[in-house]
């Protein structure tokens, strides 16, 4: 085993023996608005047990510089109402969306439902929509087909929510590789094998390029409705793709959730996107309260460290690869932080 013979893949974790100078990021630059987040357990329970729980958690994301969470719920009616209790004690530190009953699509009173719905919790405090992967990847329809994103049966959400001034926040589609076959070629072989269930290569799924035809007809039909298209548009790994998009509608905001082992590892292209599309990128992490790495997303944003690790587990779970910092300039890196995101709630 000393000359490494007999070592599985699974085993290597090679130790890296550069040495470059690399600077400590403990807070950010500016304040962060956190928009893309999930508290989970934190709002089960009752309200006492709650009440400790979101105060703990208020007060770590408060010590990361964090001064405001968008919560991204799929509930709706009374779960939601339920959840909106609970956080009213932070009003000033949580925004929350809501979801819709999607399973509902072929009842003849799904639009008026949706209006309903969505009125309601928007009355309660609601204030935006979360799509989750879940209507094109594994719901069907009564005749037992795959929901595509723009089919014209969903136009109802889409027109409520331009007429209650409330973003929707869409997550179509996972990386690339989940939707390739899981074989020597995979750059997320790894990942796949220890989930397999996050593999949608099949002939009975949509095809990656599918979802974004699909994506980008949704945009183009509904011009006065504002999406976040989650994790960089959908094609984190083709940024040029996104930034056309985002060029051609202009109801099209990103955010970075979870995205930065492929935003890090291309730090030109990173950063030239960055530059360009400044006025339409949010911050966003996709954390759970387990599960806080904002400092490295600050480091990727703010430092030209070089080959750093993109997670503070010590396991690089997304690819075998290591990021590079983008040192953006004070202005945009403020625009990203936060101002952005105060924008969006102030139209």
């Amino acid at each position: 085993m000393g000359n490494g013979e007999g070592i599985y893949l699974h085993e290597y974790m090679p130790r890296s023996e550069l040495v470059v100078e690399r600077a400590s990021i403990e807070e950010p630059k500016f304040p962060v608005v956190d928009f893309h987040t999930h508290l989970g357990s934190l709002t089960e329970g009752d309200e006492s047990e709650v009440k400790e729980r979101l105060a703990c958690h208020v007060e770590r994301l408060r010590a990361l510089g964090v001064e405001h969470v968008v919560n991204q719920e799929r509930r709706w009616g009374s779960e939601l109402a339920d959840i909106l209790k609970k956080l009213a004690p932070w009003t000033d530190f949580f925004t929350t969306f809501g979801g819709v009953d999607v399973a509902q699509l072929d009842e003849p009173d799904f639009p008026d439902m949706v209006e309903d719905s969505m009125k309601r919790g928007a009355d309660l405090g609601m204030r935006g929509v979360k799509i989750w992967k879940n209507v094109s990847l594994e719901m069907k329809d009564k005749n037992g087909r795959h929901i595509p994103i723009d089919d014209p049966r969903l136009t109802p959400i889409w027109d409520t929510a331009a007429e209650l001034n409330l973003p929707v926040l869409m997550h179509i589609a996972d990386p690339v590789a989940f939707f390739r076959p899981v074989d020597r070629f995979s750059e997320r072989f790894e990942e796949l094998q220890r989930h397999p269930d996050w593999s949608f290569c099949s002939p009975e799924l949509f095809e990656f390029e599918e979802l974004m035809e699909q994506q980008a007809r949704l945009l183009e039909k509904n011009p006065d409705t504002v999406f976040i298209i989650a994790h960089m548009g959908s094609y984190a790994e083709n940024l040029g793709f996104v930034g056309e998009c985002l060029d051609r509608y202009p109801n099209m905001y990103v955010d970075m959730a979870a995205r930065l082992a492929e935003l890090g590892r291309q730090p030109y292209t990173a950063r030239r996107f960055f530059e360009k599309h400044q006025d339409r990128i949010l911050f966003a992490t996709d954390c759970f309260p387990a599960w806080l790495e904002h400092r490295k997303y600050y480091e990727f944003l703010e430092t030209w460290n070089e080959y750093f690790d993109y997670s503070s587990s010590g396991s690089q779970g997304q690819g075998r690869w290591k990021i590079y910092g983008i040192g953006l300039d004070d202005n945009i890196l403020e625009k990203v932080y936060n101002r952005n995101a105060r924008k969006l709630f102030q139209a």
